[in-house]
């Protein structure tokens, strides 16, 4: 018996991997709402504007892009057209990595800065929007495809 592989169901993965992901950025954003209230210093002074900032762009780009996924995965069921065969190859990883090196990139920027600049980490951005970016433009771009054209039995 031959090893068959099993088609991948990327809708499913992107649903999944968008509920988790909103799930750890709402904790996340929760955590720094916590900081906040308690007046914890290495996130609230001034000193640490950049560390704020960073932190909160984090939360905020997670926070989204996991809910971009949740779309894209229900896109996926919803409308399967949409999607250029084999595409999701492409889309799925680049969508995926993004939701995973930009929010990091901040994050790892605002670990340690110097004199409000941002921190090495930030040098994942580029890489993160260019896959977000790609994503979404060959998304996009099946979506504005016309429809698929069916063979109907001729009478």
């Amino acid at each position: 018996m031959a090893d068959q592989k099993q088609p991948v169901d990327y809708a499913r993965r992107h649903i999944r991997f968008g509920w988790w992901s909103l799930l750890f950025f709402a904790t996340f954003g929760i955590v720094l709402e916590a900081l906040h209230g308690f007046k914890v210093r290495v996130y609230l002074d001034v000193s640490n504007e950049t560390r704020r900032l960073l932190w909160t762009l984090a939360h905020a780009h997670g926070t989204a892009l996991a809910l971009v996924n949740i779309v894209f995965g229900l896109s996926l069921r919803i409308a399967p057209e949409m999607t250029v065969p084999g595409r999701e190859r492409l889309v799925s990883p680049a969508l995926i990595g993004a939701s995973v090196v930009m929010p990091l990139a901040f994050f790892l920027g605002g670990v340690a800065f110097y004199e409000g600049d941002p921190g090495i980490g930030v040098v994942l951005l580029p890489a993160g929007a260019f896959l977000l970016i790609a994503a979404l433009f060959w998304t996009a771009r099946a979506a504005n495809a016309p429809p698929a054209r069916t063979r109907t039995a001729r009478r």
